[in-house]
């Protein structure tokens, strides 16, 4: 007689159970470096196929709002002229107690030159419109401008600015604008009435 079983026994190699997917740290990273590069991919392919637009300054029509201010009983300096290429780009005015008057322009190379006159202290307009930390310069004689003398001064990322008292008032000429531009500027610098 054979020997039957009565209870049926697994088979042999655990064929009766369902597979599993064995995981591994290497299987782990090979798939995010797999990730990674089809990332790094898709923005490099982004950055070579994308229009850059390119934004073409809006120049602002300065002389207009100065007369407006003179026409208010204000005194503000401004230039008179800009060299050729030049582009104001913008105007600031804060009214109140101690009112403030700003110019913000491009120069023909794409750097920036500021124009602030306000009734605050030096190292106010210098710690808000250059830097905290800014160090004198040589000073500059000019002809012609609303300050025959200007205090010159730097900070360590490049900019320059110039300052000047009118009255109660300090004016500030900065930027990333070359000493030469800004010196220009304020050559031009003027509070007479727009014609």
């Amino acid at each position: 007689m054979s020997d039957q079983g009565t209870g049926g026994s697994a088979p042999a190699g655990g064929a009766g159970r369902p597979g599993r997917y064995q995981t591994s740290i290497r299987g782990l990273i090979g798939a995010m470096v797999v990730l990674l590069l089809a990332v790094a991919g898709f923005v490099v392919f982004r950055e070579v196929t994308r229009d850059n637009p390119e934004f073409e300054v809006e120049p602002v029509e300065y002389l207009g709002a100065v007369a407006d201010q003179q026409r208010a009983g204000r005194t503000v300096v401004y230039p008179a002229s800009l060299p050729k290429g030049w582009v104001v780009t913008s105007i600031t005015y804060t009214p109140g107690d101690r009112p403030g008057w700003g110019m913000g322009i491009l120069t023909d190379d794409g750097t920036f030159a500021g124009l602030r006159q306000q009734e605050e202290s030096l190292v106010q307009l210098l710690d808000v419109y250059v830097d905290e930390e800014t160090t004198e310069t040589e000073p500059i004689t000019v002809t012609g401008s609303v300050a025959p003398r200007w205090e010159g001064y730097a900070d360590e990322g490049g900019d320059h600015a110039y300052a000047a008292e009118l009255g109660e008032e300090t004016v500030l000429v900065f930027g990333s604008a070359s000493q030469a531009d800004l010196k220009e500027l304020i050559e031009e610098l003027t509070t007479a009435p727009v014609r």
